[in-house]
């Protein structure tokens, strides 16, 4: 199956973009080395493509509540099939298809950046000085020089930190440069995709369920781990993509996890769960308040402050008085005191 397509649509978004800053006066000028134009066109493809893939996001987080609140089903199905790993996994299946959640939504909007991504890695490696002359994907000859030799702070946009000497030679690039620059991007790049996965852990938990569980470790050590050697062989323009889109994810996440809080039982350690609206549950008479578990003699909290006197009963001198005609009764002091009934 031919990628043309996703090549073509690459190209047609980055191209417009580069031709919308050099309408606003970013042009090919080199400012500290770099050729702003061209990088603001990769920052601005990946605001392109997060737009377009927001109501996805929006489905991912859906799926990720969803799938939180079937946690306290999913540990009463591991306490009944904690020993047999066959039956508990087709009990979780049955449970997810009948609750209509997925656990892997949860790792969708990163596949669907994998045709972008590698749409991008394509066309930024055909980016050589030997194709000068040549069309490539609806660019002009012009538009293909001018993106061949542009860079990030004097790095070519399509070096790479193992490039060859004859590639830097082809690119008049110096290896050191290009490998100081791609090297911080991969560490960015790194650091950026494991925080935008901590960043979710941390406010919605650790799945109980262990292919779930396996996945949030997959994403959170795995994929990092990973680039340290696969970011060696991304051109520096697919890592500045890779990067402003981590950045976007952590920005977008943050505005969601803030907007629409995860319920509480997701959060760490669990959380006292919201009073229930309604009139207050009054306490019986006569029942005593609780004493402090911290001073067992005192009460008034964690710092044992000694409570309020509690403020003398209210006798109601109406029911206190006297019926008419009664007598009145007024014992002495020191009467006798009335014999105990026998019995």
């Amino acid at each position: 199956m031919s990628l043309d397509w996703i090549y073509y649509a690459i190209s047609w978004i980055l191209l417009r973009w580069h031709a919308l800053w050099d309408f606003v006066g970013i042009t090919d000028g080199r400012f500290l080395g770099t050729n702003w134009s061209w990088v603001l066109a990769i920052v601005f493809l990946v605001v392109t493509v997060r737009v377009v893939l927001f109501p996805v996001f929006v489905k991912q987080i859906k799926s990720q509540r969803a799938m939180q609140a079937l946690q306290p089903k999913v540990k009463e199905l591991q306490a009944k099939h904690g020993k047999d790993r066959e039956t508990l996994q087709k009990e979780m299946m049955e449970l997810y298809k009948t609750e209509k959640a997925n656990p892997l939504m949860g790792c969708l909007p990163m596949f669907l950046q994998i045709p972008v991504f590698l749409g991008l890695f394509h066309v930024l490696r055909r980016l050589n000085p030997d194709n000068q002359g040549k069309t490539l994907y609806g660019w002009t000859v012009e538009q293909f020089e001018s993106a061949t030799h542009a860079s990030l702070f004097t790095a070519p946009l399509a070096g790479k930190f193992q490039s060859t000497s004859q590639e830097l030679s082809a690119l008049q690039a110096n290896g050191t440069t290009v490998k100081i620059i791609a090297g911080v991007l991969v560490l960015m790049m790194m650091t950026t995709t494991y925080l935008t996965s901590r960043q979710m852990i941390l406010k919605t938990g650790w799945a109980e369920d262990p292919q779930q569980k396996m996945i949030q470790r997959l994403m959170l050590y795995g994929i990092p781990a990973s680039l340290l050697i696969s970011g060696a062989l991304f051109p520096i323009g697919v890592i500045i993509y890779w990067v402003t889109n981590n950045l976007f994810t952590l920005a977008q996440q943050q505005w969601v996890l803030r907007k629409f809080p995860p319920p509480p039982m997701a959060n760490k350690g669990g959380t006292t769960p919201a009073r229930p609206s309604g009139p207050p549950i009054k306490k019986p008479a006569g029942t005593a308040a609780p004493k402090s578990p911290v001073q067992p003699g005192r009460s008034g909290g964690l710092f044992g402050k000694k409570s309020q006197p509690e403020p003398a009963p209210v006798v109601e001198t109406k029911a206190a008085a006297p019926k008419p005609g009664a007598k009145p009764v007024n014992p002495k002091k020191g009467a006798r005191p009335a014999s105990k009934p026998k019995g």
